[in-house]
């Protein structure tokens, strides 16, 4: 099990998985570093036993390293780690969440052959209700396992081919915002109607919630449970046929796409 865990990055994402690792591995001990310190040294203040690091400090002491960073950011940080990783005779793995950059990438820009594994959380982790896809290059079955349990607590952690990373990415990993739009649209339309936003907001999240758990739970076809509310002639079709007038599903199949697309862009050397 890792025991030295370092976070280059403690933003939303970085600062979220911390938090998960901090309660699922106690007595690890987790160094944060971020460019602006005070946001590291918050999160510290939060986690018992973690402390405020630098870069190649952790670069040259932990065996499990966060690369928190914007996908644009990567190689000047990586630049910046390698004559400390370099240095290294003991095993340590890089962890990377970097929209749209392979695994590879990531090795070309720390200049080695280091493990590195990839993952892809998203935002819903912070309430334990999240997914995590991950894969991993060099990493043995051992370190993927003791990934996946540190990550225990995010909501589902699934292994997934690093090939489908992006599709997952811009599915998951940005589908949140497209819902949270939606949610937002919803709640606008209870307030139209003469609800109280607060109402209108609490009714709407708690309806999207129990759908999507009834959708994953009972494994029916989503189109087949839509079907259970449509009654002949009552107000729940015609909402349907509103929103099919909108082009509601090719507009969000169009969302995903177009987010997969910039995965691949990202990926993609200037």
């Amino acid at each position: 099990m890792f025991q030295q865990i370092g976070f280059i990055g403690t933003g939303a994402m970085g600062g979220a998985v911390a938090r998960i690792i901090a309660r699922t591995a106690p007595d690890a001990a987790l160094y944060l570093a971020n460019r602006t310190e005070e946001k590291a040294a918050a999160l510290a203040r939060e986690l018992p036993g973690a402390v405020v690091s630098a870069n190649t400090v952790i670069a040259s002491a932990c065996d499990l390293i966060f690369l928190a960073v914007k996908p644009q950011m990567m190689s000047g940080v990586l630049s910046e780690l390698a004559p400390a990783l370099a240095q290294r005779r003991d095993r340590f793995v890089l962890v990377t969440m970097a929209a749209g950059l392979t695994m590879e990438t990531i090795r070309a820009m720390a200049g080695g052959e280091y493990p590195v594994i990839r993952m892809m959380p998203n935002t819903p982790i912070t309430v334990g209700a999240g997914a995590v896809q991950y894969c991993g290059l060099g990493a043995t079955d051992d370190e993927l396992a003791d990934f996946a349990a540190l990550l225990a607590g995010a909501g589902t952690v699934d292994p997934l081919p690093e090939h489908l990373i992006d599709a997952a990415s811009a599915l998951s990993g940005c589908g949140p915002a497209y819902v949270d739009l939606f949610l937002e649209a919803l709640a606008d339309g209870g307030v139209a109607c003469g609800l109280p936003r607060q109402k209108a907001m609490v009714y709407a999240s708690q309806m999207v919630e129990g759908a999507a758990k009834m959708a994953r739970l009972s494994g029916t076809h989503p189109g087949a449970l839509k079907d259970t509310v449509c009654s002949p002639g009552g107000s729940t079709i015609q909402g349907v046929r509103a929103l099919e007038k909108g082009a509601f599903r090719g507009t969000v199949m169009d969302a995903v796409i177009a987010a997969y697309e910039k995965n691949r862009e990202l990926g993609r050397p200037e």
